[in-house]
């Protein structure tokens, strides 16, 4: 195939879908840009997303297929929906991949029949343990990227109970064992991972062809600094000196450690500091955090704002001075670059995800151990930006440079089509 003839290719992707952040939205992306390109190209879902997906204005019904929603999925989701979430993605979210696989067949083989199919695309699940078996269908397969092998950093252990330990213990090899029955990794054509972490998490770390693509990218049609006002002045209205304005955006769960964030902004604020809190987000964890941030003295200086749509977070960010995202396990962390878009610094973990996008030129990075000092440091970060607007302002600008330069979305479906090219022509 010469690079002037398009490959056709087949993101297979069941729980795509634009209502969510996190690796739901990432095959949609591609399918969508590819889509408004010209490219040939087809996405297999799952029924459940179907109305919302059918919805969409640049997405072509005709080139959109789904997998049912059976009773066996339900059974799944309902064993699984109390568990630990590692638990869940691991085992779970195995299972259902393994379903999911099951009936999607039948439509893989339908488009390969009708020649529709140069090259597969499984860009999710991320985790690089989740087996496939998308490589038996007589055309080239491409996995990831892939982004996952995380665990806690140390003194954090408590934060997973024994059993938890013990269940993703048993999880990671039976995961193994399941890649050599479905070994779709062993014998994809190309395998992406974000990062040397994940690398080493792989069934097969060995593969001839493993390739570092981080899985996040921007949209800059959505995530984009406020316009400059006439004067020249940024068109982010100025915090006083002395004053923070936080935003988190994300899930309400233990390993996002907000009961931390929240203990730093009190301890910042009793050192002079005037931080306040927008929280987007919502989850099982809320009524614990509201009751800390009164009990910590700081419920008059913290919005709990609940699930927000992406228009509404962009309109949070830009009247927003910092992003902060203390995770204790983030793999990849889309909201770093979308607040470096908006020309935010950051305030984040030195651990996992944000490792792969800030630098000390574009936020501050703390890192998490010694655990009795965490909320501390944080606290020191908020302070340090709180009193030095020239240096937000500074960071915001590098921010912006880096994700222009290396996190495009548009100049990411350009990567993606170089290893479609490579997929299909294993000499090059």
């Amino acid at each position: 195939m010469s690079d002037a003839t398009p490959p056709k290719i087949l993101i297979v992707a069941p729980n795509a879908s634009a209502r969510f952040g996190g690796e739901a939205f990432l095959p949609l992306n591609y399918f969508r840009i590819l889509s408004r390109r010209g490219h040939p190209v087809h996405l297999i879902a799952h029924h459940r997303n179907a109305e919302e997906l059918l919805a969409l204005p640049d997405c072509d019904p005709a080139r959109m297929h789904f997998v049912p929603d059976t009773r066996w999925h339900r059974l799944i989701w309902r064993a699984f929906a109390r568990f630990p979430e590692r638990v869940r993605d691991l085992i779970g979210g195995g299972l259902m991949t393994w379903l999911n696989e099951l009936y999607q067949a039948r439509l893989i083989r339908q488009l390969v029949a009708a020649g529709e199919v140069d090259v597969i695309h499984q860009p999710i699940p991320v985790s690089p343990l989740i087996p496939s078996s998308l490589h038996r269908f007589g055309v080239p397969l491409v996995i990831g990227p892939m982004n996952g092998g995380m665990d806690y950093p140390p003194g954090y252990e408590d934060h997973e109970g024994g059993a938890t330990r013990a269940s993703i213990l048993m999880g990671r090899r039976l995961a193994l064992l399941l890649n050599r029955i479905n070994p779709g990794k062993h014998r994809a054509a190309v395998l992406l991972v974000a990062n040397e972490r994940t690398r080493r998490a792989l069934p097969d770390p060995h593969h001839p062809r493993i390739e570092t693509l981080i899985e996040n990218g921007i949209d800059f049609t959505r995530w984009r600094a406020p316009p400059a006002a006439p004067n020249g002045d940024g068109g982010r209205p100025p915090s006083a000196p002395g004053r923070l304005r936080l935003v988190f955006l994300g899930r309400f769960v233990g390993w996002k450690a907000i009961d931390i964030t929240l203990r730093a902004v009190a301890l910042a604020r009793a050192g002079g500091a005037d931080v306040t809190l927008d929280l987007l987000g919502d989850g099982e964890g809320r009524p614990a955090l509201e009751a800390l941030a009164h009990d910590l003295g700081i419920a008059g200086h913290v919005v709990f704002h609940g699930f927000q749509p992406q228009d509404r977070c962009a309109e949070v960010l830009a009247q927003s001075d910092a992003l902060v995202l203390n995770s204790l396990r983030e793999c990849g962390g889309a909201v770093v670059l979308e607040a470096m878009a908006m020309g935010l610094p950051v305030v984040a973990s030195a651990w996992g995800g944000p490792l792969d996008y800030l630098n000390a030129q574009s936020g501050i990075l703390v890192h998490p151990v010694p655990r009795e000092e965490f909320p501390q440091r944080l606290a020191g970060a908020f302070a340090t930006l709180a009193h030095d607007p020239a240096l937000r302002a500074r960071m915001g600008q590098a921010g912006q440079q880096i994700v222009r330069r290396d996190f495009d979305w548009e100049a990411k479906v350009d990567q993606m089509l170089q290893v479609y090219r490579e997929a299909l022509d294993p000499a090059s």
